[in-house]
């Protein structure tokens, strides 16, 4: 699916890593000898999760979410939809909402104060990539691998109409259809 004529690679697995690994040193750091859940953002979010708790120190429960705002177009169309909701109480624990990429910020947004109404001890955003360029909605991302420019990227669990998430490096697009 990839056709490296029209794909560039942005970012390759040791930055990639690298990126991680920063996050999940500022996340052990903070959170040292409380217990986190991890809230991942289902389909994108797997590899970045898997390889973020594997970094982590702090004891970690995981649960997922999937959420849906894009279908199968390249930008969102504005309302989210719950496909899968977590199943752990959130009560008076430490929330960690993992997110690959932030774009518009509406999907964030929704699950922010949705867990934020269950009453946890704290929520946080973790994303690898923040695309501040395409933000219309604020949302408070503590946790930041990369600020990138407005760019379609696939690989590391960014897709292409359901394909490319397996990449090990992200790729971005140079002439989006």
């Amino acid at each position: 699916m990839l056709d490296e004529k029209n794909f560039t690679k942005y970012l390759n697995r040791y930055e990639i890593d690298a990126a991680v690994q920063s996050l999940a040193n500022r996340i052990n750091a903070d959170y040292q000898g409380k217990d986190v859940i991890l809230v991942g953002i289902l389909k994108g979010a797997i590899l970045f999760i898997s390889d973020l708790i594997r970094h982590l120190k702090v004891d970690a429960e995981v649960e997922f979410v999937r959420l849906s705002s894009y279908g199968k177009a390249r930008t969102s169309s504005g309302t989210v939809t719950i496909i899968k909701d977590i199943q752990a109480d959130i009560r008076d624990k430490h929330v960690l909402i993992v997110e690959e990429i932030i774009d518009s910020g509406r999907t964030l947004k929704f699950l922010f104060e949705r867990l934020k109404s269950a009453g946890p001890a704290s929520v946080e955003i973790v994303t690898l990539l923040d695309k501040v360029a395409k933000r219309v909605v604020d949302v408070p991302v503590k946790y930041v691998g990369k600020t990138i420019d407005d760019q379609f990227l696939v690989g590391y669990g960014l897709d292409l109409e359901e394909h490319c998430r397996n990449l090990p490096d992200i790729y971005y697009l140079r002439y989006p259809n």
